[in-house]
């Protein structure tokens, strides 16, 4: 086995894996209200080459844990296959997947059975109004059946991810109460620089700061006691526990020196880090015949290529190319 261990001694052991870049939701920070031009048939990675790339992962790279996002993961109609496939491996990983949540009352129980640990359900507001002016859909209510069939299905911790974008302050607090109402793990998501509009301004995002500041006005907040290591979030536990709460604060308090992960794009891109400007495209090695050996020193070498950090704060930063939907989360 050969780790992939970048230039600075990392080694990525968490791969995101973007199923597609299609989603049914249209949300403002992500892609314009007309959407986006989808990925051509061809383009995007079949079945089989998902599957033979998390096998080269997990076997031959050291990969541990798998995360599954889209665009909207649950648009696949081979998920529950693919999913079946990565729990067979050995060692097995870790498996997850980020969705929307607005067809996971229908999928959460097969999910499960198919081998899924747990979900990440994104939610930026518990407010029916906001909540179709964000995502430009009226489809709370399935999002929030999504998250009781998760937690149903066993799919825990249930995690909901929330990204608050300018003036949206407020959803915070109503956010943290749906969760520890429910049971379910709230992470507040700093506005990054991802959206399809490139409008994003770092002078009216929601900072860390503020949401904790704002938390605070309700709840007592204490630091978690726990190492973070690379975990993106960080946890403070909620009114003495043991609910906790997160804050992924990607843009004011980076975590680039632990970064653990590397991500495979819906078209067989890697991708080192979500901002990175350059990608390694296996999908010639895949249709071309390439050993698994080959591919993995591909994948081997794409690593070395990893930047210190994501340099958003570096007046040469240059917002990627593609958009979150396209990248996976």
């Amino acid at each position: 086995m050969k780790p992939l261990v970048d230039r600075y001694g990392r080694v990525a052991r968490d791969l995101r894996v973007s199923l597609t870049d299609r989603c049914n939701l249209r949300c403002t920070y992500c892609m314009p209200a007309e959407g986006l031009p989808w990925l051509a048939n061809e383009h995007v990675l079949t079945g089989p080459e998902i599957d033979r790339l998390i096998t080269i992962g997990v076997r031959d790279l050291g990969i541990t844990e798998i995360r599954f996002t889209g665009g909207e993961p649950l648009l696949r109609a081979d998920l529950d296959r693919i999913v079946a496939h990565a729990a067979a491996l050995e060692p097995r990983p870790e498996i997850s997947l980020t969705t929307n949540g607005l067809s996971l009352a229908r999928h959460a129980a097969k999910l499960a059975g198919a081998g899924l640990d747990r979900v990440n359900v994104s939610l930026d507001t518990v407010d029916r109004e906001e909540y179709a002016k964000v995502t430009r859909r009226d489809r709370l209510d399935d999002a929030l059946a999504g998250l009781r069939a998760a937690a149903d299905a066993g799919l825990t911790p249930v995690k909901v991810n929330a990204v608050l974008g300018p003036g949206r302050l407020g959803d915070a607090r109503p956010l943290l109460r749906l969760c520890l109402e429910a049971g379910y793990e709230l992470r507040i998501i700093e506005h990054m620089p991802l959206d399809a509009d490139h409008t994003w301004d770092r002078g009216t995002m929601i900072t860390a700061e503020q949401i904790l500041a704002e938390l605070r006005r309700e709840f007592t907040l204490t630091a978690h006691g726990e190492a973070r290591g690379s975990a993106p979030a960080e946890r403070f536990t909620v009114d003495g526990g043991p609910a906790t709460v997160g804050v992924i604060a990607s843009v004011t308090r980076p975590f680039c020196g632990d970064c653990d992960r590397v991500r495979l794009t819906a078209d067989g891109q890697i991708r080192t880090c979500l901002f990175a400007a350059d990608e390694t495209d296996l999908k010639p090695l895949l249709r071309g015949g390439a050993t698994d050996e080959e591919i993995a020193d591909a994948w081997l070498a794409a690593m070395l290529g990893k930047q210190a950090g994501h340099g958003i704060d570096d007046p040469s930063f240059l917002q990627p190319a593609r958009p979150m939907s396209a990248i996976g989360g």
